[in-house]
Protein backbone atom coordinates (compact mmCIF):
# COMPACT_ATOMS: atom_id res chain seq x y z
CA UNK A 1 0.00 0.00 0.00
CA UNK A 2 1.32 3.46 -0.88
CA UNK A 3 1.66 6.20 1.69
CA UNK A 4 -1.28 7.94 0.03
CA UNK A 5 -3.39 4.77 0.38
CA UNK A 6 -2.44 4.50 4.06
CA UNK A 7 -3.38 8.15 4.62
CA UNK A 8 -6.74 7.63 2.94
CA UNK A 9 -7.34 4.52 5.05
CA UNK A 10 -6.53 6.47 8.21
CA UNK A 11 -8.81 9.32 7.19
CA UNK A 12 -11.60 6.85 6.46
CA UNK A 13 -11.20 5.22 9.88
CA UNK A 14 -11.17 8.63 11.57
CA UNK A 15 -14.30 9.71 9.67
CA UNK A 16 -16.10 6.47 10.44
CA UNK A 17 -15.21 6.85 14.12
CA UNK A 18 -16.59 10.42 14.13
CA UNK A 19 -19.83 9.15 12.57
CA UNK A 20 -20.11 6.31 15.08
CA UNK A 21 -19.36 8.74 17.93
CA UNK A 22 -22.24 10.88 16.67
CA UNK A 23 -24.53 7.84 16.74
CA UNK A 24 -23.33 6.92 20.23
CA UNK A 25 -24.05 10.45 21.44
CA UNK A 26 -27.73 10.21 20.57
CA UNK A 27 -30.29 9.42 23.23
CA UNK A 28 -33.49 7.43 22.94
CA UNK A 29 -35.42 10.71 23.05
CA UNK A 30 -33.79 11.79 19.79
CA UNK A 31 -35.82 9.12 17.98
CA UNK A 32 -32.95 8.22 15.64
CA UNK A 33 -32.46 4.56 14.74
CA UNK A 34 -29.72 2.96 12.69
CA UNK A 35 -28.52 -0.32 11.26
CA UNK A 36 -25.81 -1.61 8.99
CA UNK A 37 -26.49 -1.11 5.31
CA UNK A 38 -26.16 -3.65 2.52
CA UNK A 39 -22.95 -2.15 1.10
CA UNK A 40 -19.52 -2.07 2.70
CA UNK A 41 -19.14 1.03 4.87
CA UNK A 42 -22.87 1.84 4.68
CA UNK A 43 -25.11 2.72 7.59
CA UNK A 44 -28.85 3.30 7.36
CA UNK A 45 -30.07 5.99 9.73
CA UNK A 46 -33.74 6.82 10.27
CA UNK A 47 -34.42 10.40 11.36
CA UNK A 48 -37.79 11.38 12.83
CA UNK A 49 -39.91 14.19 11.40
CA UNK A 50 -43.30 15.83 11.70
CA UNK A 51 -44.60 16.35 8.15
CA UNK A 52 -42.57 13.52 6.66
CA UNK A 53 -42.78 11.15 9.59
CA UNK A 54 -39.36 9.67 8.98
CA UNK A 55 -36.44 10.17 6.65
CA UNK A 56 -34.18 7.20 5.98
CA UNK A 57 -30.63 8.24 5.18
CA UNK A 58 -27.98 6.04 3.61
CA UNK A 59 -24.58 7.02 4.96
CA UNK A 60 -21.49 5.69 3.21
CA UNK A 61 -18.03 6.34 4.53
CA UNK A 62 -15.93 5.89 1.41
CA UNK A 63 -12.26 6.27 0.56
CA UNK A 64 -12.46 10.02 -0.08
CA UNK A 65 -15.75 11.26 1.38
CA UNK A 66 -18.72 10.49 3.54
CA UNK A 67 -21.84 10.64 1.40
CA UNK A 68 -25.46 10.76 2.50
CA UNK A 69 -28.59 10.13 0.46
CA UNK A 70 -32.26 10.14 1.47
CA UNK A 71 -35.40 9.48 -0.54
CA UNK A 72 -37.75 12.46 -0.20
CA UNK A 73 -40.70 11.92 -2.55
CA UNK A 74 -41.58 10.08 -5.74
CA UNK A 75 -41.84 11.59 -9.21
CA UNK A 76 -44.62 14.21 -9.31
CA UNK A 77 -47.94 13.34 -10.95
CA UNK A 78 -48.46 16.91 -12.20
CA UNK A 79 -47.02 20.40 -12.34
CA UNK A 80 -43.58 18.95 -13.06
CA UNK A 81 -41.92 22.19 -14.20
CA UNK A 82 -42.95 24.13 -11.08
CA UNK A 83 -42.07 21.15 -8.90
CA UNK A 84 -38.53 20.96 -10.29
CA UNK A 85 -38.10 24.75 -10.27
CA UNK A 86 -38.96 24.72 -6.56
CA UNK A 87 -36.28 22.07 -5.96
CA UNK A 88 -33.64 24.04 -7.87
CA UNK A 89 -34.47 27.30 -6.10
CA UNK A 90 -34.33 25.55 -2.74
CA UNK A 91 -30.90 24.11 -3.62
CA UNK A 92 -29.52 27.67 -3.62
CA UNK A 93 -30.19 27.94 0.12
CA UNK A 94 -29.22 24.46 1.34
CA UNK A 95 -26.02 24.15 3.37
CA UNK A 96 -24.10 20.97 2.58
CA UNK A 97 -26.89 19.15 0.74
CA UNK A 98 -28.89 19.37 -2.47
CA UNK A 99 -31.97 17.88 -4.04
CA UNK A 100 -31.32 15.40 -6.85
CA UNK A 101 -33.56 13.43 -9.18
CA UNK A 102 -32.93 9.82 -10.24
CA UNK A 103 -33.67 8.29 -13.64
CA UNK A 104 -37.28 7.59 -12.55
CA UNK A 105 -37.77 11.22 -11.51
CA UNK A 106 -37.90 10.37 -7.80
CA UNK A 107 -36.46 13.05 -5.53
CA UNK A 108 -33.54 12.51 -3.16
CA UNK A 109 -31.59 14.75 -0.85
CA UNK A 110 -27.84 14.18 -1.11
CA UNK A 111 -24.76 15.51 0.65
CA UNK A 112 -21.05 14.84 0.83
CA UNK A 113 -18.29 15.68 3.28
CA UNK A 114 -14.61 15.15 2.49
CA UNK A 115 -13.17 12.69 4.98
CA UNK A 116 -10.95 15.37 6.52
CA UNK A 117 -14.10 17.39 7.35
CA UNK A 118 -15.98 14.59 9.08
CA UNK A 119 -16.30 15.38 12.77
CA UNK A 120 -19.05 14.69 15.28
CA UNK A 121 -20.15 18.32 14.83
CA UNK A 122 -20.15 18.22 11.01
CA UNK A 123 -22.08 14.92 10.99
CA UNK A 124 -24.62 16.42 13.41
CA UNK A 125 -25.00 19.49 11.21
CA UNK A 126 -25.37 17.48 7.99
CA UNK A 127 -27.87 15.04 9.49
CA UNK A 128 -29.80 18.01 10.87
CA UNK A 129 -29.93 19.53 7.40
CA UNK A 130 -31.11 16.21 5.97
CA UNK A 131 -33.88 15.81 8.55
CA UNK A 132 -35.05 19.42 8.51
CA UNK A 133 -34.97 19.80 4.73
CA UNK A 134 -36.83 16.56 3.99
CA UNK A 135 -39.41 17.39 6.66
CA UNK A 136 -39.89 21.08 5.84
CA UNK A 137 -40.12 20.44 2.09
CA UNK A 138 -42.50 17.49 2.14
CA UNK A 139 -45.88 19.24 2.31
CA UNK A 140 -44.90 21.86 -0.27
CA UNK A 141 -43.77 19.12 -2.65
CA UNK A 142 -47.01 17.20 -2.09
CA UNK A 143 -49.07 20.26 -3.01
CA UNK A 144 -46.94 21.08 -6.04
CA UNK A 145 -46.78 17.58 -7.47
CA UNK A 146 -49.82 15.71 -6.20
CA UNK A 147 -52.62 18.22 -5.55
CA UNK A 148 -55.17 16.65 -7.93
CA UNK A 149 -54.72 13.23 -6.32
CA UNK A 150 -55.03 14.77 -2.87
CA UNK A 151 -58.22 16.57 -3.90
CA UNK A 152 -59.74 13.35 -5.28
CA UNK A 153 -58.84 11.51 -2.09
CA UNK A 154 -60.32 14.31 0.06
CA UNK A 155 -63.55 14.43 -1.95
CA UNK A 156 -63.91 10.64 -1.85
CA UNK A 157 -63.35 10.51 1.90
CA UNK A 158 -65.82 13.34 2.55
CA UNK A 159 -68.47 11.72 0.31
CA UNK A 160 -68.18 8.45 2.23
CA UNK A 161 -67.84 9.94 5.70
CA UNK A 162 -64.30 8.58 6.01
CA UNK A 163 -61.59 10.09 8.17
CA UNK A 164 -59.54 12.88 6.59
CA UNK A 165 -56.96 12.86 9.38
CA UNK A 166 -53.98 12.18 7.10
CA UNK A 167 -54.96 15.18 4.94
CA UNK A 168 -55.72 17.66 7.75
CA UNK A 169 -52.58 19.71 7.06
CA UNK A 170 -54.09 20.49 3.67
CA UNK A 171 -57.69 21.18 4.76
CA UNK A 172 -57.35 24.88 3.92
CA UNK A 173 -56.58 23.94 0.31
CA UNK A 174 -58.88 20.94 -0.12
CA UNK A 175 -62.10 21.78 1.73
CA UNK A 176 -64.42 23.29 -0.84
CA UNK A 177 -67.42 23.46 1.48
Amino acid sequence: MTSRGKAQGGARETAEKAFLDWLDGLSDEDGVTHEAGARAGEYVVTLPGERKLKTTVSVIVGDRAMSVSAFVIRHPDENEAAFHMWLLERNLRLPGAAFAVDSDGDVYLVGRLPLEGVTVESVDELMGVMAATADESFNELLVLGFFSSMQKEWDWRISRGESTRNLEAFRHLLDRG
